[in-house]
């Protein structure tokens, strides 16, 4: 595999820290980053962010060779972290890396030329509406034909299937793409075979450059979608 190219992927559901345990896990990381954590209320929440930024800065280092407390990463205004470089010198000018989190699970994904996204998605049934009520909820980001995709998937659970894979493969968009939600999500189609050969259409346009992987995590519970596209500015193949 290409020097920068990672894919890790943590399950957190066994790791049972104590109080002291788990302070002395957030004070290996930088002081700035320790409100990203403790802002959180339930222990859950504060473990997935926890994990989620030390395998951030345990990549850098391995990919990079960045001694620990060289490391800097920031972050845009929309959340999309990335490495300040202008203070280390780096034979990946172009390496980047996202992160997820959802449920057991904590994910990062780094390349050294794409911008890379990623998004872990839990099979969660609504409780307190219908399936076809939860989904009407979203139907703004889907455009016509995602949404006749989903709704004429089959069963109900077939619907919501359908969706949750859609709906990753979004997400990892607008996270590659560092713009979040306010993206018009709609105009961001996925055509795929049996969910394999995926391929976007951005404003009605067949976009080349993009790739995209969608994995099944614990049969059909958990989703990961990750993708990559190749910068304006490059030009040879990813």
């Amino acid at each position: 595999m290409e020097k920068g190219v990672k894919r890790w992927l943590v399950d957190i559901s066994q790791w049972e820290p104590s109080p002291d345990e788990f302070t002395s896990a957030v004070s290996v990381l930088p002081q700035h980053e320790h409100h990203s954590i403790w802002r959180f209320i339930k222990l859950e929440d504060k473990k997935r962010a926890l994990v989620s930024r030390l395998l951030q800065y345990a990549l850098v280092h391995e990919v990079l060779q960045i001694p620990f407390d060289a490391i800097i990463i920031k972050r845009t205004v929309e959340g999309k972290p990335y490495l300040e470089t202008s203070k280390v010198v780096t034979e990946i000018p172009n390496f980047n890396f996202n992160a997820s989190h959802h449920g057991d699970y904590v994910a990062i994904a780094s390349e050294p030329l794409c911008i890379v996204g990623l998004d872990i998605v839990s099979y969660v049934v609504p409780e307190k509406e219908t399936i076809a009520g939860f989904m009407q909820n979203f139907a703004i980001y889907f455009s016509s034909f995602e949404w006749a995709s989903i709704t004429n998937a089959g069963t109900s659970d077939e619907m919501l299937s359908a969706f949750y894979r859609y709906w990753s493969l979004k997400e990892a968009f607008v996270k590659a793409v560092g713009t979040g939600l306010g993206y018009r999500l709609d105009k961001v189609e996925f055509h795929h075979t049996n969910w394999t050969n995926i391929s976007v259409k951005i404003d009605g346009l067949e976009s080349r450059e993009w790739k995209f992987w969608l994995s099944e995590l614990k049969n059909v519970h958990w989703l990961l979608g990750v993708i990559r596209a190749m910068p304006l500015r490059v030009t040879r193949e990813c």
